[in-house]
């Protein structure tokens, strides 16, 4: 088994960034996307171990880091990849979803990042993300709604399979607190459930939002970058890549066929670290 230690940097603002390391080689950092912390990827990071050092980190907000704060903001999302990054002295990245998100707005502001593999980054593409649906999230998640606030998020971010458009709200309501009972009697020790992480899709959100009409400001990334999706993936997630693909100068795009949205989560999360992670060797290696 691969020997995981604990460790943490503290970002620009104060705030305590906590990462998992394991493996040995070159620093990769792998930063997960919305509703997962670290863990959530870590069956990806063991994949990788035997060729890097992985160093797996919870964004703010989430698991053992620090909290969002109030000036929150992708800026700051980048602040916390960008620390980390000088930490270790890694040269690789990879993103995932929103997470891909603040690996490539970081590969902007840090020419040391060689190397980047950005996971169906969400990018708001003429309004693909509209965040309408915020208000209600909120107010589900404050009268603690939980059930509600998870539907209307999965309806409102699209990354749910397309049944979900179509059937009766309360149904889906209660398929939802059934399935985080479920959840919450299977989590691993330690692990965060998605009870604890709903509140923090209303952060990912803004982060989606925060790439409205900015894309040509990509232009200018030289790192090396892996575009990786699966075939099975929501249309708007492929056109997010495809847009990238003729945009970033140094970009190179793989499709993992008949992989969705979950391909870089565990296993028992209808994952498949292992196929990700050839690819991501094949790429950096």
């Amino acid at each position: 088994m691969t020997t995981t230690t604990l460790d943490a940097v503290t970002s620009k603002d104060g705030t305590t960034i906590a990462y998992q390391r394991l493996g040995r080689g070159p620093g990769l950092v792998l930063l997960h996307g919305a509703m997962q912390t670290g863990h959530s990827n870590i069956e990806l990071a063991q994949a990788l171990a035997g060729d890097f050092t992985c160093y797996v980190p919870d964004r703010r907000g989430r698991g053992y880091s620090g909290p969002c704060g109030p000036n929150y903001g992708l800026e700051r999302e980048v602040e916390d990849l960008d620390g980390l990054l000088e930490a270790t002295g890694a040269p690789y990245a990879v993103g995932v979803s929103s997470g891909a998100i603040i690996t490539l707005r970081t590969a902007l502001v840090r020419p040391g990042l060689r190397k980047a593999v950005l996971f169906e980054p969400p990018l708001d593409l003429g309004g693909t993300y509209p965040s309408d649906w915020l208000p209600r999230f909120d107010r589900e998640i404050a009268a603690g709604r939980l059930p509600a606030a998870l539907v209307t998020g999965m309806r409102g971010t699209r990354l749910g399979p397309p049944f979900l458009s179509l059937m009766p709200r309360a149904l889906l309501e209660l398929l939802t607190a059934k399935m985080l009972k479920s959840q919450e009697k299977a989590a691993a020790d330690g692990e965060p459930t998605f009870r604890e992480l709903a509140p923090t899709l209303h952060y990912d959100a803004q982060v989606v939002a925060e790439t409205a009409c900015d894309l040509d400001a990509y232009r200018s990334v030289e790192a090396e970058v892996l575009l990786l999706g699966g075939t099975r993936s929501p249309a708007h997630l492929r056109s997010a890549l495809t847009a990238l693909e003729w945009l970033l100068p140094h970009a190179r795009r793989v499709a993992l066929e008949g992989l969705d949205h979950s391909a870089t989560c565990n296993a028992a999360y209808r994952g498949h670290p292992e196929r990700v992670a050839t690819e991501i060797c094949r790429f950096l290696t």
